[in-house]
């Protein structure tokens, strides 16, 4: 079996009879600054556009990945020298994921990796190509 329920042995209890594991050790995203996010998702959006949904998830080699790394440090020199012709902080978190990604597709260490669900899978496609279905 790939998932595992986890449990801290720890409960919290409800007025109402409910009880949840506890929220301690677990991350929270409820404190990330939620509006990058919103950028970071819109940057997805528009590359979608141009190389087509997950292309970048195509990537599977270590000059693709120094690639990823190289982009993510000049968009990060461009966000710490206030340049906003782009949107440069969305780009670091962009290229950074994708090296992690690569990262695990490479080098697979446990069922805890997270694939894309089936129909977000990569398929081979040109840049040019429509990908709508």
């Amino acid at each position: 079996m790939k998932y595992k329920t986890k449990d801290s042995g720890k409960r919290q209890d409800y007025d109402s009879g409910m009880r949840r594991d506890t929220q301690e050790g677990k991350p929270r995203y409820d404190l990330c600054y939620l509006p990058l996010f919103k950028r970071w998702a819109e940057l997805m959006e528009r590359g979608a556009e141009k190389y087509g949904a997950n292309n970048w998830q195509l990537a599977d080699s270590d000059e693709e990945m120094e690639r990823f790394k190289a982009s993510a440090f000049r968009h990060f020199m461009q966000w710490t020298m206030d340049d906003v012709d782009e949107d440069h902080a969305a780009a670091v978190l962009f290229n950074i994921a994708a090296v992690e990604s690569l990262k695990d597709k490479m080098n697979p260490t446990s069922d805890d990796t997270l694939s894309p669900p089936p129909e977000l899978e990569p398929r081979a496609y040109s840049s040019n190509q429509n990908l709508e279905r």
